[in-house]
């Protein structure tokens, strides 16, 4: 297969190209200009003329050239990607630590990539669980024991949420419990617990979405797929501390046995929901899991869901949302996306945002009372309500910037892997 050259210039395109062209061409391949740009700058241009040659079916690319450092590498790494895996890139051997990084990046960011972008027929709960477990084990198998929590054995357990939000599919809803502890000792303290929301298939259950709601709704286990896929990297990347992940998985259909307006479930930790909204159900699955992981005493405890559209309309597919109440925590999150050259923004999150989920019928109502309550703040809230010590060590990402319907400039249609860098380094940084 015959390939093309990709080079870069930190000088001016010629004139025939455009004012301000980005992308050139001369008999011997392209050339991406990046001219008076910052760090940041220089990887967005990279990832756009990336994503641009990728969309004009050029299927066979060398980076050349010795300007090529490893974060050049991944921009173009992600730009260049698409669900249809058509196209091959041959990289530049890079110094040993930073080749190390690339393939460590690529088996766990491209892996979360490719599972979001699975149909609901190929990818169910307990199929999700299976593959997260695999990659994983794929990493350390001597440090990674796991155990998976389906179907009636969910009532067993008084995991009532899954349960109830997965029990309308013929698709047994499912929990990971997944243990990795590098050291070996059965009594080592957990540092991080890790809770993902793992919803297969969102049709919105009696709260039906319409038909445009539903077509990207395969990636409602998106927050499921980062968490697995961060600690994958940072397990690369030589994480020497115990990290236990809980996974949340169900189908949220429309069936005689699915759940209703109306219902109440009890929690484990005595805590009564009445559901009011069935489309709702993300946080409904994250309060098992988050239970678990108070359990451990670990003291940090970091979710990750595609939860609202609220955090979607406010910062848009460019961001990820970060709620806490430890606003030390979330400035830390800030500080790890900046880090990871990645796009996170900070909304509001306080303590009388609990008090906006009132029921006349049980404790709390899984959304908020009233006009003019913000979305994301109040599912945010309710998550803490299950959480044992809320204003420390709890860190919640609504991952506004993980998946979009259609391509843009920088990235191809569907799952991005926008995130896991971010988790990955928090994760690091605070273990």
């Amino acid at each position: 297969m015959s390939q093309m050259y990709v080079s870069l210039s930190f000088q001016e395109a010629p004139s025939k190209w455009g004012e301000g062209a980005k992308l050139s061409f001369t008999s011997d391949g392209a050339i991406i200009h990046l001219v008076n740009q910052n760090q940041d700058e220089q990887l967005r241009t990279v990832q756009q003329m990336a994503r641009k040659l990728s969309s004009q079916g050029i299927n066979g690319i060398q980076l050349a050239g010795g300007s090529w450092d490893l974060e050049l590498c991944w921009a173009f790494e992600q730009g260049y990607y698409n669900a249809k895996q058509s196209g091959n890139v041959d990289y530049p051997e890079l110094i040993e630590t930073e080749q190390s990084e690339f393939l460590s990046r690529q088996k766990a960011i491209n892996w979360a990539r490719q599972i979001i972008n699975q149909g609901p027929a190929e990818l169910y709960p307990q199929r999700l669980c299976e593959q997260a477990s695999e990659l994983l084990q794929s990493i350390a198998p001597e440090h990674v024991t796991y155990q998976i929590i389906s179907g009636e054995e969910l009532v067993k357990n008084n995991y009532v949420g899954i349960y109830a939000v997965g029990r309308g599919s013929d698709k047994a809803p499912a929990m990971l419990q997944l243990d990795y502890n590098p050291t070996s000792n059965a009594n080592e303290p957990v540092a991080v617990a890790l809770v993902g929301k793992g919803i297969t298939f969102d049709s919105g259950g009696y709260s039906l979405k319409p038909s445009s709601g539903m077509e990207t709704m395969k990636s409602d286990m998106g927050g499921a797929a980062t968490l697995t896929a961060a600690l994958a990297l940072a397990m690369s990347r030589g994480l020497k501390k115990r990290v236990k992940l809980f996974l949340c998985c169900a189908e949220n259909l429309v069936s005689g046995n699915a759940f209703k307006l109306g219902d109440v479930l009890t929690y484990r930790n005595g805590k009564r929901v009445e559901i009011l909204n069935t489309d709702a159900e993300g946080r409904l699955v994250l309060a098992d899991g988050l239970l678990c992981a108070s359990e451990t005493k670990a003291p940090l405890i970091i979710d990750a869901a595609t939860l609202t559209g609220a955090a979607k309309v406010a910062v848009g597919r460019d961001f990820n949302a970060v709620l806490g109440l430890d606003q030390e925590l979330v400035h830390s999150a800030l500080n790890a996306a900046k880090a990871e050259h990645e796009l996170a923004w900070a909304l509001p999150l306080e303590p009388w945002h609990k008090e906006r989920l009132t029921s006349g019928f049980a404790d709390i109502a899984n959304v908020h009372s009233g006009d003019g309550n913000p979305g994301a703040s109040t599912a945010a809230a309710f998550l803490s309500h299950f959480v044992e010590n809320p204003e420390k060590g709890w860190v919640h990402f609504d991952l506004s910037g993980s998946y979009q319907k259609s391509a843009s400039d920088l990235w191809a249609a569907g799952a991005k892997g926008h995130g896991i860098r971010t988790i990955s380094h928090l994760l690091a940084e605070q273990a």
